[in-house]
């Protein structure tokens, strides 16, 4: 990819990055970082940093009005604007290159946070013996009927404590609530062969799992971006390739049932069946909401086996 350069803009309380102990770091893409933003900065203590990479500002009006209120913040917050879209893993990796902190913390922009997020990830962070920990998501509520399936399916598939999550070790792991050792990272940055939408941070934890101790611990953020059935059946229809290169970096997660049910797919030639199938319970309405989590899941899988190079079943 061609080098662009970057634009930096900081609030006058960003200027001694000497002392810094944890640097929040959070891409945005058209999402509005503000709320976030306006969160984490009232809660915000000396050796905390606040770093935003605007990643090919689509939206002239939100990133004049996120400069603006990065330039007003009364917290060390620096925002990082690119002239073109980096991607998910590449916009990641410039925000490392920019921390200061011995610890850093990923959340994605249409995070919500609550009272107290900051003073307990640095309580979380002092005691542990880990080089990354997973804060989990807080449960979350649809604003209309067409975000109920995604909530359900944060429900159901993410929203699980620290204690359940730690029985899948890294599987669980996302990189959003994300907080690594900046030693760790330095070794271990995002793959940046993921294109779009999807699997790259799985990738990132199984990766790091071999090198440093990765854990869950009970911080929990929720996601105030929910989107309709259309959006996630779009943004599953394009992470097939993703998840192929998943695999073939990582052969064990063939073991995992989203995998295997890809496999089975392709193997019996009904990927395109579960696609259509998945697609339309998804959509409907008046399914039961079970239903149309499943039929979310079979369309996932569908895509991923049409996009999987051969293997074994």
């Amino acid at each position: 990819m061609t080098a662009h350069p970057l634009e930096l803009t900081r609030s006058g309380a960003a200027t001694n990055t000497q002392s810094i102990i944890l640097s929040v770091l959070i891409p945005f893409y058209g999402d509005d970082p503000r709320p976030l933003l306006a969160s984490l900065a009232a809660q915000a203590q000396p050796g905390i940093e606040i770093i935003l990479f605007d990643d090919g500002a689509p939206d002239a009006a939100l990133s004049a009005a996120v400069t603006q209120a990065v330039i007003v913040a009364d917290a060390a917050v620096t925002l990082i604007t690119s002239p073109v879209n980096q991607g998910r893993s590449r916009a990641r990796n410039a925000l490392a290159n920019a921390a200061s902190g011995d610890w850093l913390l990923f959340l994605d922009a249409d995070m919500e946070i609550s009272p107290g997020f900051l003073s307990r990830w640095r309580a979380s962070l002092k005691e542990t013996d880990c080089d990354a920990l997973f804060g989990g998501y807080a449960p979350c509520e649809p604003r209309s009927r067409h975000e109920r399936v995604h909530a359900a399916l944060a429900h159901a598939s993410d929203a699980v404590d620290a204690q359940t999550r730690s029985a899948q070790g890294a599987f669980a792991v996302c990189s959003s609530n994300l907080a690594v050792r900046a030693s760790l990272f330095a070794r271990c940055p995002f793959d940046e062969g993921y294109a779009g939408w999807g699997w790259e941070d799985v990738d990132w934890a199984l990766s790091a799992a071999s090198l440093g101790q990765v854990g869950h611990v009970d911080v929990p953020a929720a996601h105030g971006g929910l989107q309709s059935a259309d959006e996630l059946l779009s943004k599953f229809a394009r992470a097939g390739t993703n998840f192929a290169r998943l695999l073939t970096r990582h052969p064990a997660y063939e073991s995992r049932p989203g995998a295997r049910l890809a496999r089975k797919l392709q193997a019996t030639r009904l990927s395109l069946p579960a696609r259509l199938i998945g697609r339309s319970v998804a959509r409907w309405d008046w399914a039961p909401m079970k239903a149309r989590i499943l039929a979310l899941k079979l369309f996932r899988a569908g895509a991923a086996a049409r996009d999987l190079p051969r293997g074994r079943a």
